[in-house]
């Protein structure tokens, strides 16, 4: 499996030799690869800007402003911004988070400078305008109203409220209608003025263009960027895991289905342990027909309409967790089939034929995943965020070819304990 897939793949792969990689002076970093098989340009990025910074009474804020910079600048109003990008088919975006926000756009790529003038313009300049400030704040709080009613969404906030007690990650990115409500456009214009800046930010750029020419534009609309107010992004305090099982139900009448989530805390992306844990969740819950989770729930036992397992490692410890929807009469056999898998999972019946597959559907997806201009620069992104080296996509291979079922099993019995799960559920 190694040998074949290093020759006909791995070396087609982004590496050292073919990726470019530079700090600007004002703490931007740059990572590009050429690609002259297609006509486009990706750009993807993010900077240490989320709502670790957001205060509690106002949370949502740096969901809020994020989501609000392509709403005016002080050279565009809303309608020019959008004019200038569909007048030549491209894109550009932004997405708040807990740890950062990123963005992405894409374009031809005789339409690049464009579309880094308007990212520099949109990162730096934002107008904040009353108007659709206003507007945002009525959109927001209309997805608020709707999460609320969502049994997989509350299922899933309830979820990390139980693991995460008492941490930052316990609180929704997108903030409560109340929090929300208690943003105002000051606040928008303040926490851009301190938070934003270039220390930190990093910037993926791959497609139809010259390196060097590459450099040179950003250094020409960001390279001159600076706040010497931004701060260093809060520390993230370590996540314990729970003593004991913990189960929240949140009623929401008149819905025909229940939704369940439940599980641990998992690995952060750079732990030793994620690659383990990455494919035995392969195992549990991914691989074929949702797993072994699947098999058990949805096809043997008939409880459930959807049944999957979950991780989500990231900068901090993500969650590792198991995730089904299922008629309010069958919650609690659902969550003793569920449970049980898990006892049966981090016991002794894990099979090599089992890994075997999780591996060989790891290792052949890679070339899915970068085969496109997007998935490049989202990989670069990937190996920059988690310091995974330049040259990790040349050795995956070979890191997980070399995982073996006792470490699968050890990092699975070191996470998932059957009996001290969290267990959020949403229902009628």
């Amino acid at each position: 499996m190694m040998t074949r897939f290093s020759t006909l793949y791995s070396q087609s792969f982004p590496g050292p030799d073919d990726i470019t990689r530079l700090q600007l002076e004002n703490g931007i970093t740059i990572l590009a690869r050429a690609n002259f098989n297609s006509p486009s340009v990706v750009i993807s990025g993010y900077l240490p800007v989320g709502n670790l910074f957001d205060p509690d009474e106002k949370l949502g804020l740096a969901d809020f402003s994020a989501a609000a910079l392509m709403r005016g600048t002080d050279r565009r109003d809303f309608q020019a911004i959008y004019a200038a990008l569909e007048s030549v088919g491209a894109s550009l975006g932004f997405s708040g988070g807990t740890h950062s926000t990123g963005f992405g756009g894409r374009s031809l790529v005789e339409d690049l400078d464009m579309l880094l003038e308007l990212l520099a313009e949109t990162l730096r300049q934002p107008a904040f305008p009353t108007e659709h400030v206003e507007r945002l704040r009525a959109q927001l709080l209309t997805s608020l109203a709707i999460r609320a009613q969502d049994t997989g969404e509350m299922a899933s906030l309830t979820f990390d409220q139980i693991v995460y007690d008492g941490h930052p990650y316990s609180r929704p990115e997108e903030g409560f209608p109340e929090t929300v409500q208690a943003i105002g456009r000051d606040d928008l214009v303040e926490f851009h003025k301190t938070h934003y800046g270039p220390r930190g930010l990093v910037m993926a750029v791959v497609g139809a263009v010259e390196l060097a020419q590459v450099i040179a534009k950003v250094e020409r609309t960001l390279g001159d960027w600076a706040n010497p107010s931004q701060p260093e992004p809060p520390s993230v305090p370590p996540v314990h895991l729970l003593d004991k099982e913990v189960i929240r139900k949140v009623p929401i009448p008149g819905k025909s289905q229940a939704d369940i989530v439940m599980g641990t805390v998992g690995p952060e992306r750079r732990s030793p342990d994620y690659l383990a844990a990455a494919l035995g969740n392969s195992i549990l819950g991914q691989f074929g027909m949702y797993g072994r989770i699947g098999e058990a729930v949805r096809e043997r036992a008939g409880l459930a309409y959807y049944a999957y397992s979950s991780l989500s490692g990231g900068p901090g410890p993500g969650p590792w967790y198991v995730s089904a929807g299922v008629d309010p009469e069958n919650v609690e056999k659902t969550i003793d089939l569920i449970r049980q898998e898990v006892t049966r999972f981090v016991g002794d019946t894990l099979t090599r034929a089992e890994l075997e597959d999780s591996q060989s559907q790891y290792i052949g997806s890679l070339p899915l995943t970068l085969e496109s201009n997007g998935g490049v620069a989202g990989a670069l992104l990937n190996l920059e965020r988690y310091d995974l080296g330049l040259d990790y996509y040349r050795r995956y291979a070979g890191l997980i070819s070399a995982m073996t079922l006792e470490e699968v099993l050890e990092t699975a019995r070191r996470y998932l304990r059957p009996e001290r799960l969290g267990i959020g559920v949403a229902g009628p």
